[in-house]
């Protein structure tokens, strides 16, 4: 005897209520360079996997981890300073 599955997952995983508000997209908008520079962090360390860094590996990753933390502190001083009242001084 076969079983009958229904559709209804794959019909309603698709449904307009699923997808990212325009609030979510702004808020990955404005996360992006994080998540890029953390790509570029990561892509550093992998190609060092199958084999010992060099002084040039060694190099790209300090580059790439600065650049993320770069990027972290500006998305962290742009979110404060929209929470401040009046602008800081």
């Amino acid at each position: 005897m076969d079983t009958i599955v229904t559709v209804q997952d794959a019909v309603t995983a698709f449904a307009d209520f699923m997808e990212p508000t325009h609030t979510e997209l702004d808020a990955i908008e404005r996360e992006m360079p994080v998540i890029l520079a953390d790509v570029e962090l990561l892509d550093a360390h992998i190609v060092t996997l199958d084999r010992t860094p060099t002084e040039l590996d060694n190099r790209r990753i300090r580059r790439a981890r600065r650049r993320a933390l770069a990027a972290r502190v500006a998305l962290l001083n742009h979110a404060a300073g929209a929470s401040l009242p009046g602008g800081a001084a």
